[in-house]
């Protein structure tokens, strides 16, 4: 098989590699090209491939191009995992956001909408380009904002672009361990969009074990989202929402806590990855791997302090989490070998209130014919009416993409339930299109 990354000088490449290094089964993918605008991240990215594959006699080969045509032709599988605006994009949507005192987060709130309002347009350029030269190839989102991105790229490739997250198989598996289980045995009953998800059961053997972790302070408190969130809230709720809710049910504690921090996450992003692309000539893996533990480690540092919930655990500093969903994703589709993967795909109406085309994150039987969602029970409450509301302002992030509409594009900010007011929306509005050339393309029309 042959694939092709979109945004191949990208830091979490080598993860997708290292996977691909460990795959010997029928079916492999045997060619890997990298395509990027920045040939220097490129090549620095493609030296670590290269010191991955050292003793490796079936590595696949990888090529490097920034020929979009060239890269994308003849592929089977494309990964679109590209950053508009990189790094520098991100601080910036963080900064403007905590000046206005909201959340910046890059797929929550404020951040995330003006993240999406810089990608969606690009996104959309290039599944057409990819329709129109590979129109048989599968492509797999990793690009932020996942679920609007996927959703945006849709009308051009339909169920052919699928998008991936590694928040879902973390929880799942921290929550078996939790409870003693094997994560490979259990069926996650877990529903929502990106980055807005809950867990709502664990079964195995025919009953549902998450009434049990509930009851069980030391397990409850045990992993990641017990300590962010608390036994409490989970208790309240009666679910355990994915590590991203955290900035919906803690907005304040959030808010406050990104402010205190010396730098935001963007901005500790930068410089760790500064001090990596201009040191790979001598010991290529040796300084992203060091790199990769460091960014593991501060991970949503904010969000962790906030809840004063300590350090990540060891277990939690491994990969294997979207490129392992990535590489069964591949194997199901092209060798037909079924499996039922938690992806963002069209909800075909699974989650009840939200329209047919509405990309959800649910489960998904997954084979030759790709990825169809399974009938989950609808979200109830508070949960379904969140997902209703952030899905409009999703629906009005890529219209605004679409059609250059500034009004559409100010009512997403001013609609999200993290931004409250349409004053503070107008200023974050400004503010981002000062800042953030890609913008330009925003008019007043309605």
């Amino acid at each position: 098989m042959r694939l092709t990354i979109l945004g191949g000088g990208g830091f979490r490449v080598p993860l997708v590699y290292r996977a691909l290094l460990e795959d010997h089964g029928k079916g492999r993918v045997t060619h890997v090209t990298l395509h990027d605008l920045d040939p220097q991240r490129m090549a620095a990215i493609a030296r670590v491939l290269a010191a991955l594959a050292e003793g490796v006699p079936d590595a696949p080969a990888v090529r490097v191009t920034t020929d979009f045509e060239e890269a994308v032709t003849g592929a089977d599988f494309i990964f679109s995992a590209i950053r508009v605006g990189g790094l520098d994009g991100r601080a910036i949507d963080e900064r403007v956001a905590l000046a206005e005192g909201v959340v910046g987060q890059e797929t929550v709130g404020a951040g995330g909408i003006a993240y999406g309002l810089r990608t969606v347009p690009v996104a959309r350029q290039l599944a057409q380009k990819i329709a129109w030269l590979a129109p048989d190839a599968w492509v797999i989102n990793f690009t932020n904002p996942a679920g609007m991105v996927t959703e945006a790229m849709s009308p051009f490739l339909g169920d052919r672009v699928i998008g991936i997250c590694d928040s879902p198989v973390g929880l799942g598996r921290r929550v078996a361990g939790a409870l003693g289980v094997d994560p490979a045995s259990v069926w996650l009953d877990y529903a929502g969009l990106n980055h807005l998800g809950w867990l709502r059961g664990v079964w195995a053997g025919g009953r549902d074990l998450l009434p049990e972790l509930m009851r069980d302070e030391d397990a409850l408190t045990s992993f990641e989202e017990g300590k962010l969130f608390g036994a409490d809230w989970l208790r309240t709720i009666g679910h355990v929402p994915n590590e991203y809710l955290h900035y919906y049910y803690f907005a304040r504690e959030a808010v406050d806590a990104a402010r205190a921090a010396a730098d935001t996450r963007g901005a500790v992003l930068i410089k760790q990855q500064d001090r990596f692309y201009g040191h790979t000539d001598t010991h290529p893996f040796r300084s992203w791997e060091n790199t990769r533990l460091e960014r593991e480690t501060t991970y949503m540092a904010d969000a962790r302090d906030a809840a004063g919930a300590g350090d990540r655990a060891s277990t939690d500093l491994q990969s294997g989490g979207y490129e392992r969903v990535a590489l069964a994703l591949m194997r199901a589709i092209a060798l037909d070998e079924r499996t039922t993967l938690i992806l963002n795909v069209r909800g075909r109406g699974v989650l009840g209130t939200l329209d047919p085309d509405a990309v959800v994150e649910v489960p998904c039987f997954v084979d030759a014919n790709g990825a169809r969602p399974v009938t989950v029970e609808p979200l109830t409450g508070h949960a379904a009416g969140l997902v209703a509301a952030v899905k409009s302002v999703e629906h009005d992030v890529i219209e605004a993409a679409t059609t250059g509409s500034r009004s559409v594009a100010l009512r997403a900010f001013a609609t999200h339930p993290l931004v409250d007011s349409a004053r503070v929306a107008a200023r974050l509005l400004e503010r981002y299109e000062a800042e953030l050339p890609q913008l330009a393309y925003l008019s007043g029309r309605s």
